[in-house]
C-alpha cells in the first residue's frame, strides 16, 4: 500500500503515535487461528531485502559532464535502467511476492538530470513534471527509503512534492519537526508477506538519515527540522516494532560504518553510526548503509547486549550495485523467528539497461542533454583539474574569482564594503577539463559538481592562517630529498578531495616535510606579511560554511550575507557575461608545495 505524506500526518494526528503502518500487522488472535491450522509441522521461509543507496539522480549509463556513457578504470556501470533489470532478475528467481526493494537514500541531488529538475523546470512549478527519479523508482517498484542528507539541499519545498510524486515512504524515523519533536516523515515502513498455509511474514523497515543535515542545510532546516542520534532513535523504535508484531526488523540508514563525523564535535550526533546502531540496539535483523559511497558486500557486527549477529551492507553509490539481503526464517510457537542472513552485492556492469526505464524517460533525459550543452563561451586555453590536487591550478582559481566578484557586488554599499574579500575552492574533480574553444554548460558544471551556494563571512588574519593550516594537513607528511608520488602525497588521513581548500588573495607555502600544524610559511598579503588582526571578507560555499569539513572558526564567523543561487549557475553566468574565458582575467600562481624551501615541483 502507497503511503505519502499526506496520509501519514492524517493518521498521525488520529493516532497520536506518529507512526504509519503499510500491510497492517494482523491481530494476535488471527495469527494464532492461522498457527492452529494444517501448518502444525516445522514450517521455513525464505525472503530477499534488495537495496540501492546514492543514487544522486543517475538514471541512465550516462555521463552528462562528458556527454557519453559513463566509464571508468574500474569497468563500472550505473544508473537505474540497469539496477531495474537486476531487480526484476531477482524477482524472478525468488518469487515477486518474497522480495523487498528498499534505498538508503541521496537521490535527487547530484547529476545535471537532478539539477535540471529542480531548477530549470522545477518539480514545484505548478503544473510541473513528475522528477525523473520518482518516475523511475515508482516503475521499478520500491518499497521504501530512507532520506539522504543531499535530498535537503533544494529546501523542503522540492523535497516534500518529491515525497508527493512517490508511490512508497520516504522513512527518517530520526527527522522531527523542531518544535513538537513528533517524527517529519514516516518512520518505518511495515510489509507482510504471504506465507502458504502459515502466518504473514512481517518485516518492519526503520528509515533513519544523517543527523549532518543540521550543519550542512542549516538554511533550510533551522527551526524547522531537527536530526537525532540515529543509535538513540533507533533504540527508541525497535522495541515499538516489536511489540506490533514484525518477524523481521530491516534498518535503511543514510550513514556509513566508520563510527566517525567530519564536522567534529559541531554535532552531538555520530555521522557515521550504521556499527554502532547494530552494536547497541537489540532486535536488529540486517541494515541497509548508506552515505559513505563504500562497496560493503557483507559486514557481521555483534550485537554487544544479545550477542546474535547483525548483517550490513552497502551497494557502491550511483546505482553500480544491488545489495541482496538473504533471510531464512523458521516458523515454530507460534511465530517466525529470523534463522539466518546473509549479504551479498549483484553488479549493474552484467547487465543492460531496462527497456521499460529508457522509454519511460528518454525524454526527460534528451531535454537534459539539451540543455548541458549549450555553449555559453569561449576558452582561449585549455583548462583542467588534473594536478590542482598539489599544483595552484587556474581552473580553480576561476572559481575563486567569480565566488570574489560576486561577493564584492553584494557588499557593494554596506559597512563591509571596504573590507577585502578572499574566496576558498577545492579541487572537487580529478578529471574536469574546460577545453579550449566553445564552452558550455557542461563543461562548467563538471567542474563544480555540488549544488553548493555562496555564503560571506567575516574572518581575521590569524583565523585565516589557521584555516590554511587545518587545510594543509589534507597532505602526506614527505621528508625532503625523498621520492615524491603524487598518488600518495594527498588525502592524509582519509580527508577527501572536496576537503582541501585554496584561498585566494594570499601567497604561501606549504612545506610538507613538516608535521601537520605547522606547514604554512611565507604567508603574505599585498606582498607584506599577513596581519593576523586584519578583517577579511571569506567568500565561502554553503557546506563549509556551516561546519562541513570541520575547518576552523568558519562556522561560528558572522555572516555577512548569503544566496541560494548555486555557485555554479554563478560560474556560468560570469562565464557567459565575459564572453570569452582567458586565464589573464582569473588565474594566478598563489601558493606551491615546497620541503624545506625547496619547491617540490
Amino acid at each position: 500500500m502507497p503511503l505519502n505524506r499526506r496520509k501519514f500526518l492524517k493518521k498521525s494526528a488520529a493516532t497520536g503515535a506518529g507512526v504509519a503502518i503499510a500491510g497492517a500487522a494482523a491481530a494476535p488472535a488471527a495469527e494464532a487461528a492461522e498457527a492452529k491450522g494444517p501448518a502444525q509441522h516445522v514450517k521455513r521461509h525464505s525472503l530477499t531485502v534488495m537495496g540501492t543507496t546514492d543514487l544522486h539522480g543517475h538514471v541512465f549509463n550516462w555521463d552528462y559532464f562528458k556527454d557519453a556513457e559513463y566509464s571508468d578504470k574500474g569497468g563500472n556501470a550505473m544508473g537505474l535502467a540497469r539496477i531495474s533489470t537486476l531487480v526484476e532478475q531477482v524477482r524472478k528467481e525468488k518469487g515477486r511476492c518474497n522480495t523487498l526493494l528498499l534505498d538508503a537514500g541521496d537521490t535527487i541531488q547530484g547529476t545535471p538530470l537532478t539539477y535540471y529538475y529542480a531548477k530549470v523546470d522545477p518539480i514545484t512549478a505548478k503544473g510541473g513534471p513528475v522528477h525523473p527519479m520518482a518516475q523511475a523508482m515508482n516503475a521499478i517498484g520500491y518499497d521504501a527509503a530512507a532520506l539522504g542528507n543531499h535530498e535537503f539541499n533544494y529546501g523542503i519545498e522540492t523535497l516534500r512534492k518529491f515525497e508527493d510524486q512517490l508511490d512508497f515512504p520516504l522513512l527518517g524515523a530520526n527527522a522531527v519537526d523542531a518544535k513538537t519533536l513528533k517524527p517529519a516523515f514516516p518512520p518505518y515502513y511495515v510489509k507482510k508477506v504471504h506465507v502458504p498455509g502459515a502466518p504473514p511474514v512481517k518485516v518492519a523497515v526503520l528509515g533513519l538519515t544523517n543527523p549532518g543535515i543540521a550543519i550542512w542545510d542549516k538554511a533550510y532546516v533551522q527551526g524547522r527540522l531537527k536530526f537525532e542520534g540515529l543509535e538513540e532513535q533507533a533504540a527508541k523504535w525497535v522495541p515499538k516494532l516489536k511489540a506490533l508484531g514484525a518477524d523481521v526488523v530491516v534498518v535503511s540508514a543514510h550513514s556509513g560504518t566508520s563510527g566517525t563525523s567530519s564536522y567534529g564535535d559541531q554535532v552531538p550526533y555520530v555521522e557515521n553510526a550504521a556499527v554502532n546502531v547494530a552494536k547497541q540496539v537489540p532486535g536488529i535483523d540486517a541494515i541497509l548503509v548508506g552515505h559513505a559511497h563504500l562497496e560493503i558486500p557483507e559486514l557481521k557486527v555483534t550485537n554487544d547486549r544479545t550477542g546474535k549477529t547483525v548483517v550490513l551492507s552497502e551497494p557502491l553509490c550511483y546505482a553500480e550495485r544491488l545489495t541482496l539481503f538473504d533471510i531464512e526464517l523458521v516458523f515454530s510457537k507460534g511465530r517466525w523467528t529470523v534463522e539466518s542472513v546473509s549479504a551479498s552485492l549483484r553488479d549493474s556492469k552484467t547487465v543492460a539497461d531496462d527497456p521499460k526505464i529508457t522509454k519511460l524517460l528518454e525524454d526527460e533525459h534528451a531535454k537534459v542533454v539539451a540543455y548541458v550543452n549549450q555553449v555559453v563561451g569561449r576558452a582561449t586555453d585549455t583548462l583542467t583539474t588534473v594536478d590542482a590536487r598539489y599544483k595552484d591550478a587556474p581552473i580553480i582559481d576561476l572559481i575563486t574569482k567569480v565566488q570574489e566578484d560576486v561577493v564584492k557586488a553584494a557588499l557593494a554599499g554596506t559597512e563591509y564594503a571596504a573590507l577585502p574579500v578572499v574566496a576558498q575552492a577545492s579541487p572537487f574533480s580529478r578529471t574536469s577539463e574546460i577545453p579550449a574553444g566553445d564552452v558550455t554548460i557542461r563543461d562548467l558544471s563538471s567542474l563544480y559538481v555540488y549544488d553548493n551556494t555562496l555564503v560571506a563571512k567575516l574572518m581575521t588574519g590569524a583565523q585565516l592562517r589557521a584555516y590554511l593550516e587545518y587545510s594543509a594537513e589534507y597532505y602526506v607528511q614527505t621528508a625532503a630529498g625523498t621520492a615524491v608520488d603524487v598518488e600518495k602525497l594527498t588525502n592524509a588521513g582519509g580527508r577527501p578531495d572536496y576537503n582541501y581548500d585554496y584561498v585566494s588573495g594570499f601567497a604561501y607555502d606549504i612545506d610538507v616535510a613538516q608535521a601537520a600544524g605547522s606547514r604554512i610559511r611565507n604567508l603574505t598579503y599585498n606582498g607584506a606579511a599577513l596581519d593576523d588582526a586584519q578583517q577579511f571578507v571569506l567568500a565561502v560555499n554553503n557546506y563549509r560554511a556551516n561546519g562541513g569539513g570541520a575547518f576552523p572558526y568558519v562556522a561560528t564567523a558572522k555572516e555577512l550575507w548569503s544566496e541560494s543561487t548555486e555557485i555554479r549557475t554563478r560560474i556560468a553566468e560570469w562565464v557567459t557575461a565575459k564572453g570569452v574565458l582567458d586565464p589573464k582575467d582569473f588565474a594566478s600562481v598563489d601558493w606551491k608545495l615546497t620541503r624545506e624551501g625547496t619547491p617540490v615541483f
